[in-house]
């Protein structure tokens, strides 16, 4: 009977000790994009992604231009081609429209690829001013409100403010809040 006492008793400080915890937990939120948007390095690296783009685009623009030129050279010879000249052609038309698409698809792979490499210092220096705000206010959890659709969120726990403070941006867009 006192074991079962005792089991019963060190249980019950067990949920109590793990309700204690619960409750010490904080939770904040914060817009990831607004705050990255926020940065003035931005600019920059949007600037190099557009030179870095224009470059794919202008190949993308003469492979487009050269099939366009080959489709007016079939539609006007099609009536005098014979079938397996006409077959031919069309493969050939086809299999240009199949590299200009798998350029396009490579082109925005690179780009992306690039972007992410160029982005990644601010997005990281971003993440550090987040973790440092959230240590400093006591906050165990911080959510990417720009990610998820927060339905109830107290303005206290919307740590913006303070990482923008963090980071010495001093403009915000217009929709700060969430």
């Amino acid at each position: 009977m006192k074991k079962l006492l005792r089991v019963a008793l060190v249980a019950g400080c067990m949920l109590l000790a793990g309700n204690f915890a619960k409750a010490q937990t904080k939770i904040g939120y914060v817009n990831f994009n607004q705050v990255v948007e926020l940065s003035p390095e931005l600019k920059g690296i949007q600037a190099q992604i557009n030179v870095f783009q224009k470059q794919f685009q202008d190949v993308l623009a003469s492979m487009q231009a050269e099939y366009q030129k080959n489709v007016k050279i079939y539609e006007d010879g099609k009536g005098t081609m014979t079938e397996a000249v006409r077959t031919q052609k069309e493969g050939e038309l086809q299999d240009l429209g199949k590299r200009i698409q798998d350029y396009n698809t490579s082109a925005s792979q690179k780009v992306q690829d690039q972007y992410n490499t160029l982005s990644k210092p601010l997005i990281d220096k971003v993440k550090g001013a987040i973790s440092q705000v959230a240590k400093e206010k006591g906050y165990s959890y911080v959510l990417d409100s720009s990610q998820i659709e927060l339905l109830v969120s107290p303005e206290g726990d919307n740590l913006f403010e303070a990482v923008k403070a963090k980071l010495g941006f001093t403009s915000a867009p217009a929709t700060a809040g969430k």
